[in-house]
């Protein structure tokens, strides 16, 4: 075991675990985070998404040691509830989940695209929701919520 140091949503944790453990049971066990989901562990599903430096990755298969490398922003450190993400705000509006266990990575990989590209395509968003695996089938309104969440942010709105 050794201690390492996650910044997660912006707070410094030692993390006494192997450096190999996988980022996702810190997230849950460790620190009480329950957005990231455990769906496959394999990287597959994308419910377990989280963000590092800016990056949507997987935390199911990215070790603590990886991790540590940048800043981690969980769904809970993405926006809250008095002011949500325009991601979220988009999700909510559109009634997008229905079931929800793939909300968290569908919300985080739309976030991280937004980020980098403002006003995506729709090719854009389907690619990058593309490793997301939703099985309640809202994949339109999915669409839409990220479509709205684009125009929230260009608008400068995210309320």
């Amino acid at each position: 075991m050794t201690v390492t140091r996650l910044v997660v949503n912006g707070t410094p944790h030692d993390i006494s675990a192997a450096p190999d453990t996988p980022l996702l049971y810190v997230l849950r066990d460790d620190l009480g985070l329950s957005g990231p989901k455990f769906g496959c562990g394999l990287g597959q599903c994308g419910a377990c998404t989280v963000h590092i430096d800016g990056v949507a990755v997987r935390s199911c298969t990215t070790t603590i040691e990886n991790a540590s490398r940048g800043p981690i922003t969980t769904i809970e450190g993405l926006g809250t509830p008095e002011k949500p993400h325009p991601v979220q705000r988009a999700f909510i509006d559109e009634q997008a989940a229905q079931c929800g266990y793939c909300a968290n990575g569908m919300i985080m990989a739309a976030a991280a695209l937004l980020a980098r590209t403002s006003q995506p395509t729709r090719q854009q968003i389907r690619s990058s929701l593309n490793g997301n695996l939703c099985r309640c089938g809202t994949h339109m309104r999915i669409m839409r919520a990220v479509e709205r969440a684009a125009a929230l942010s260009s608008a400068g709105d995210d309320e």
